[in-house]
């Protein structure tokens, strides 16, 4: 994918995505899984919403996976 000449992006949301509460407060990293301070990997499903709205209109990671968390 990263040598073809097609715009991608690819969404790698935390371990652990469930409904919660939307406080857009969220890390952004690219390969690496983002965890807190006790390596747990987490997200609710309104900020991983949020957070794929963002890239849609103001796209950072076009060709690149980017990957979401507390």
């Amino acid at each position: 994918m990263r040598t073809s000449n097609r715009l991608w992006t690819y969404f790698s949301p935390a371990e652990d995505i469930a409904p919660g509460e939307r406080t857009g407060r969220f890390r952004i990293d690219g390969d690496q899984p983002v965890g807190n301070a006790d390596g747990r990997s987490r997200i609710s499903m309104e900020d991983a919403a949020v957070a794929l709205v963002d890239e849609a209109e103001l796209p950072r990671f076009v060709r690149r996976r980017f990957t979401i968390g507390y």
